[in-house]
């Protein structure tokens, strides 16, 4: 890790650098929290972050590659580089209920500290991006990022986010969201019945068939929809109708062949009410793959720094929903660690939303942020190339590939 003094020298800068933007970093935060945006539409967090990004002294790409992106960079090509990405857009109604200004909040401390951290070892040791991902509550930009390449050249990425727990490896599944849309023919509902075909009873007939579907399903698969159209009046026999599903598996592979099974219940209701089916997939969100060496040096940092990790197992091991951060963890050596913003309540909720909002929430981000910049700067220390030299070989093995 390079000398002793040199790390505890640094190691001290980080803190010391978080610790004196924590006020900077607050306003930053509530500043996202008090004016919600939902997914591609984040020009007020978007501003923000990158103005202060600016100030800092950082390179920044505004709009990039989405209206609402953004990449900042600091130091030099060639060298180790740490990518820690902030999110932002806020849910329908209920606003920050996923803390995603905490998210933006830690991101921008990690990349600060970072930079503070590079500024005693030189530029030349290697860079730190923060990247800023739209949209990951709606369709994702993480995934158009990655189509783009913008992943090509960094080494590892990582970002933490708030919740009731602190948890390290996080379980968080592969998800594939799905347009379902039946058409039949439209008739007098009372006078010429026989003359139509009902989409909607179409829609019934898949919407019961996939929960009659769930007692074959694995216990950790999901499959939960709704009606986005029944049609327009009740005496015109609907000609179309619509459903819209999410369907989740611990894996991509366990994925694909649950989704095989939808298409069945689809084709299946089609086919018994004469209708047609047609279905679209939306950006599919894959599953967040760990990387065991990253992770277990955040963990050391963490812990330093007075975190304790959830053991429960019922706790630690559940799947707690799914994010575009598992898309990034199949091109690059990943983490996404979850942290206790001081809470009980569940994430999506409202309750959530005032504590995402609350002081108490500071600490817990504001210790997270400098876990992330320890992390990313023992990868940047001189003489620890075999660190980064065996996550990526962890990363090689686990996807049969190399980068």
């Amino acid at each position: 890790m390079g000398s002793a003094a040199d790390w505890n020298s640094i190691r001290e800068k980080v803190i010391a650098r978080v610790d004196s933007s924590a006020e900077d970093l607050n306003k930053i935060s509530q500043e996202i929290w008090s004016n919600p945006e939902l997914n591609f539409e984040e020009h007020h967090a978007h501003k923000i972050l990158t103005d202060y990004l600016v100030k800092e002294g950082f390179k920044v790409e505004k709009k990039f590659i989405i209206d609402t992106g953004f990449r900042a960079t600091y130091g030099s090509d060639g060298g180790v580089n740490v990518c820690v990405i902030c999110e932002y857009d806020a849910l329908p109604d209920i606003g920050h209920a996923c803390g995603h200004n905490l998210i933006a909040e830690c991101g921008i401390g990690a990349g600060i500290a970072i930079k503070a951290g590079l500024e005693i070892l030189g530029e030349q040791a290697g860079k730190v991006t923060v990247l800023g991902t739209p949209a990951e509550e709606g369709e994702g930009a993480k995934p158009i990022m990655i189509d783009a390449g913008v992943f090509a050249d960094i080494d590892v990425a990582m970002m933490a986010h708030g919740c009731p727990y602190f948890i390290s490896e996080a379980k968080f599944v592969a998800l594939q969201p799905i347009k379902i849309t039946f058409t039949g023919k439209s008739a007098h509902a009372a006078a010429f019945p026989w003359e139509g075909r009902n989409a909607l009873d179409a829609a019934v007939m898949c919407y019961q068939a996939i929960s009659v579907l769930r007692q074959q399903m694995k216990p950790d698969w999901r499959v939960h929809g709704i009606f986005t159209n029944g049609g327009v009046k009740p005496n015109i026999i609907p000609e179309e109708a619509e459903l819209f599903y999410y369907m989740r598996a611990p894996t991509k592979v366990e994925l694909d062949v649950l989704i095989q099974k939808v298409l069945g219940c689809i084709d299946g209701a089609a086919k018994a009410t004469s209708c047609e089916a047609k279905h679209k997939f939306e950006v599919n969100y894959l599953d967040v793959v760990t990387n065991k060496g990253l992770i277990s040096i955040y963990e050391k940092h963490a812990q330093n720094l007075g975190v304790t990790f959830e053991t429960n197992p019922s706790i630690r091991d559940a799947a707690v929903g799914s994010t575009d951060m598992g898309n990034v963890s199949y091109v690059v050596p990943s983490i996404h660690p979850m942290f206790d913003i001081n809470t009980v309540a569940p994430n999506h909720s409202r309750e959530f939303t005032a504590d995402a909002g609350a002081p108490t929430a500071q600490e817990p981000t504001l210790t997270q942020a400098k876990a992330l910049a320890l992390t990313g700067l023992e990868l940047l220390m001189p003489g620890n190339k075999q660190l980064l030299d065996d996550i990526r070989k962890e990363f090689d093995e686990t996807f049969g590939k190399s980068k």
